[in-house]
């Protein structure tokens, strides 16, 4: 079947100074690439919760891109799937697990690797965002050294998890689990991942449609939960 409708570009957005972000689901953006919607901005505070609050995270520098994928990775907090593997290593308590110990020490070892986002510019701002309270870690020592970690930001009952790392085999996937008890024990509604990868697959990350997603964000981020109660 044929259409003579003209194929229309999207543009991002860009950003200036101005606290803002154009909304997810107007019909420009749904129409956008992979879900890219502004350029611009800066990683200030106030901008990254706003950007979380809405649905949106940032992937890039140089310029700073912000994202809102068509379809979203979350975890469903209850149906989250322990492997026989990893229920071994949890028996053995091989990890000592602590949370918000080395946050920044968290966010390079996730960074360090052959190719990743984690650029400064991102250490800087979401360092500020735990040291205001709104971005959390959970670690995996062993002896005495970091072995692997987790780390997001929270809003409301929304915790969006940015990444994670080891060092040693099974303590991201260890440092994973215990935070998702944490997210459990304190009622939030809603664990974002962004994107769905064989590990977490594995693990019961399922996909879910941005409308959804959004709708689900909205109820979530008007909660109120403290992480660290």
């Amino acid at each position: 079947m044929s259409s003579n409708r003209q194929r229309v570009e999207v543009v991002p957005v860009a950003l200036g100074r101005k606290l803002w972000f154009p909304d997810p689901e107007s019909p420009s953006i749904v129409g956008a690439p992979r879900g890219l919607i502004a350029l611009g901005g800066d990683f200030s505070v106030k901008r990254l919760l706003l950007a979380y609050r809405m649905g949106i995270f940032p992937w890039s520098v140089d310029p700073i891109t912000w994202w809102s994928p068509e379809t979203r990775g979350i975890f469903e907090l209850e149906s989250f799937h322990v492997p026989r593997s990893l229920a071994k290593t949890l028996r053995k308590g091989v990890f000592k697990v602590t949370v918000n110990q080395a946050f920044r020490a968290v966010m390079e070892g996730c960074a360090a690797r052959s190719t990743t986002w984690i650029t400064k510019e991102f250490l800087a701002g979401y360092t500020r965002l735990h040291e205001e309270g709104h971005a959390h870690s959970v670690e995996c020592w062993q002896d005495g050294e970091l072995a692997g970690g987790i780390y997001g930001v929270s809003a409301g009952g929304l915790f969006a998890g940015e990444s994670m790392f080891h060092r040693v085999s099974d303590a991201s996937k260890v440092a994973l689990y215990h935070l998702v008890q944490r997210l459990r024990e304190r009622r939030y509604e809603l664990f974002d991942i962004q994107m769905l990868t064989p590990v977490t697959q594995q693990l019961g990350a399922v996909e879910i449609p941005r409308s959804e997603y959004l709708r689900r964000l909205a109820q979530a981020v008007e909660k109120e939960r403290r992480f660290e109660a």
